[in-house]
């Protein structure tokens, strides 16, 4: 339009909605650019590949802000040893939009080569997701020596009980979302034979989910070891559901503190815990267990995935890095109902579930605190951070049960910083 000429509504429907005295010119939405783009590239350009372009235009994820037309152009024909494409990569958060105030990572991975081949779209997820970590220039530490930890014996007036996981996967194989039933059944006889190898405390026994009884099975659950079906729309979109209950299983020692889970989300899952508040000896058992469960799949002619980029290559972008969680159940009646819970959370680097997990609520005040962040720090780095971060709650549900005041601690130091 010209200045000063009306716009007309017919060229241009909805500028009559606009007070023109106070804007002057507006954009459309980014993803609303990129739908419009790729419809004149099809019909105008003639370029057939983007009709098959996703509409992300409601979508909340890392892996919508990330996809542009351009980018699912040049990877829609890329195809993985293992013959995974990113059309499978991203149709999880193609089918699960998100919820508007949670963004969700949108996108998984078939195999180690998919973190590769794909990699102008997950280096992107991956930066968004780990806040401002870039795969692209910067180099992921490991560090087990839990003899580093310090002060990680927590009050149990509060802490409830204590836990890290971890998750590997082998190497050569394919990752849940995309392995056959050969593959999954080689991972569960690989890792089950290595378990084997486990001694002294660490020592124990497999029960396969679809050869257990019912009595062991009723065991499990009242234990809180056994894990379902997968029903999350998210998991169930990415096929990890697929010939369930086949090759799934739960290793743990005997004395029920160190379990592995195989074949859930990822090849293994790594897992010690215990109740009470010594974080520290939890996190002694899981190096521990850890290095030794690695030495013997090595033992076997195999080995774990990893870079130095990435760190431990899991199933999903969120868990890349060290793949850790260091959680506490914790009772925090007060700083539970204080409007700036929330707020010292984030600047701690924690997050908060609800006593069951994701999206279930606090029972009793009792929250599940754990680390926010997995890639760019080391598992000691991690875990020291969830130990400070855990004792300046208990300080707070302290001061806050004297009546005292509270302070919102400064923000921990990001990536992006």
């Amino acid at each position: 339009e010209k200045p000063g000429v009306q716009p007309s509504r017919e060229l241009n429907p909805g500028l009559h909605m606009i007070n023109r005295d106070k804007v002057h010119y507006t954009t459309l939405c980014v993803r609303c650019f990129y739908v419009f783009a790729c419809y004149y590239i099809y019909h105008c350009l003639g370029v057939p590949i983007l009709a098959d372009y996703p509409d992300l235009r409601k979508h909340n994820n890392c892996m919508a802000s990330a996809l542009t037309p351009a980018i699912y152009a040049k990877l829609r024909d890329r195809v993985t040893s293992n013959n995974w494409t990113i059309d499978q990569c991203i149709q999880t958060g193609v089918d699960n939009p998100g919820h508007p105030f949670i963004k969700t990572v949108g996108m998984v991975a078939g195999d180690e080569e998919s973190y590769e081949l794909f990699a102008e779209l997950f280096d992107p997820v991956i930066k968004d997701r780990h806040n401002g970590y870039d795969p692209r220039t910067m180099k992921h530490p490991t560090d087990l020596d839990a003899s580093k930890i310090s002060s990680g014996v927590f009050d149990e007036r509060y802490v409830l009980s204590s836990r890290v996981r971890t998750g590997r996967s082998i190497r050569g194989l394919s990752l849940p979302p995309a392995c056959s039933r050969s593959e999954r059944r080689e991972v569960e006889k690989v890792a089950v034979q290595a378990l084997s190898g486990l001694r002294g405390d660490l020592a124990g026994r497999y029960y396969s989910l679809s050869e257990m009884t019912e009595l062991e099975q009723q065991r499990l659950i009242d234990e809180h070891f056994l894990f379902d079906k997968p029903v999350s729309p998210l998991l169930t979109a990415a096929g990890m559901a697929r010939d369930w209950p086949d090759a799934r299983g739960i290793w743990h020692n005997n004395d029920k503190n160190f379990l592995i889970w195989i074949n859930e989300e990822d090849h293994t899952r790594i897992i010690s815990m215990e109740k009470g508040g010594n974080m520290k000896r939890v996190f002694e058992r899981f190096c521990r267990g850890l290095k030794q469960v690695e030495h013997l799949i090595q033992e076997r002619g195999w080995e774990f995935m990893w870079n130095e980029r990435l760190g431990y290559i899991l199933t999903c972008p969120s868990n890349l890095g060290t793949g850790l969680r260091a959680g506490v159940h914790i009772r925090l009646p007060k700083l539970g109902k204080d409007p700036r819970f929330n707020k010292i959370l984030d600047n701690l680097r924690l997050q908060k579930r609800g006593t069951g997990g994701v999206d279930t609520a606090a029972v009793g005040d009792v929250f599940d605190i754990s680390n926010n962040d997995r890639l760019g720090r080391s598992e000691v780095e991690l875990v020291q951070m969830v130990i400070d971060g855990v004792n300046y709650l208990i300080e707070c549900e302290k001061r806050l049960e004297k009546g005292q005041d509270i302070k919102i601690p400064a923000p921990l130091p990001q990536f992006r910083k």
